[in-house]
């Protein structure tokens, strides 16, 4: 056989896996057209259901008939084409993920497989539950900070103007004036909608911290103990992610921490289990030495001793 024979032998698996590979991107990319099609023809009530909680505050700040409104003549459209890709592809999910398992799935082991199939059931689930609450919790906390700034520091001004008596004190509540200039919330659309994705995409992100530290725990790149051991720092990055991912709004900042830290936490608590499943795995399978374990947590303790 000869070398050319044996380099077209080699490049075959090569090019079988290449080919493998383009037709599970185009099913993907087929299964995203066809979610962004299905998911246009229901933009509008996703674009409603999205603008909730813009609408309720405003109500309860007095408006009857909430409106926003758009400024250029391809702005609405391209709003409704923006919720069509983000929920597209969210439809679609399911098929990528299957076309990504169908590609990896025959290089692992079975035991890989078993490990890493839950993971890709967790994630979807995991991100739907932070999408819900930021939709559901933050978003209207934002809206409620942002929208009722203006009302909360008329009254505030008014009743500092009532303290100094330039004012009766019946007068208290916003009083009509012709001076100045009225400022009016008038929200445009995608503004409006870029704040309520942001939330949803941060905290379904956010929300994969416990799926991500399992499967490194998992493929032993992180242990129960380090993760405890970075805690303070990791308690430093949760609070600068807030401030960045969030408005100037501590009360939202301040869920956002809480639910992150907790989801650490969790995480702290799902490596250990798997720490502990693969040294009951070890034990059984013989791999296990007990002794050379305790020698170094007497090591350890010696060591410790030492230092102090």
């Amino acid at each position: 056989m000869s070398k050319t024979d044996e380099i077209d032998d080699s490049s075959a698996p090569l090019i079988e896996h290449l080919a493998e590979l383009r037709t599970r991107l185009i099913r993907s990319v087929i299964a995203f057209v066809i979610g962004i099609v299905v998911a246009f023809t229901v933009a509008e009530p996703i674009l409603q259901f999205l603008l909730h909680p813009i609408e309720e505050t405003l109500r309860e700040l007095g408006d009857p008939s909430p409106t926003m409104q758009y400024t250029s003549p391809q702005e609405y459209l391209f709003t409704l084409f923006r919720i069509s890709m983000v929920f597209g592809f969210a439809l679609a999910f399911p098929v990528i993920s299957y076309q990504m398992w169908r590609f990896v799935a025959p290089g692992l082991y079975r035991s890989e497989k078993g490990a890493f199939l839950p993971f890709l059931i967790a994630s979807p689930f995991m991100f739907l539950l932070g999408a819900t609450f930021a939709q559901f919790v933050v978003t209207p906390l934002a809206m409620q900070f942002f929208l009722g700034f203006a009302d909360v520091s008329s009254i505030f001004a008014n009743l500092l103007t009532t303290a100094a008596g330039d004012v009766p004190a019946e007068v208290a509540v916003v009083p009509e004036s012709a001076d100045g200039v009225k400022i009016t919330f008038f929200g445009k659309v995608n503004e409006s909608l870029d704040i309520t994705l942001k939330f949803i995409i941060a905290f379904g992100l956010c929300f994969q911290l416990p799926v991500l530290l399992t499967l490194m725990g998992k493929a032993g790149l992180v242990s129960a103990e380090g993760l405890g051991g970075v805690r303070k720092y990791a308690m430093v990055g949760i609070l600068v992610l807030a401030a960045l991912v969030t408005p100037p709004d501590v009360i939202t900042q301040i869920i956002l921490f809480t639910v992150v830290y907790g989801l650490y936490e969790v995480s702290i608590f799902l490596v250990a289990r798997v720490e502990q499943k693969r040294e009951a795995q070890l034990r059984a399978e013989g791999y296990y030495d007990d002794e050379e374990d305790e020698d170094d947590a007497m090591m350890a303790e010696f060591e410790e001793g030492e230092n102090k």
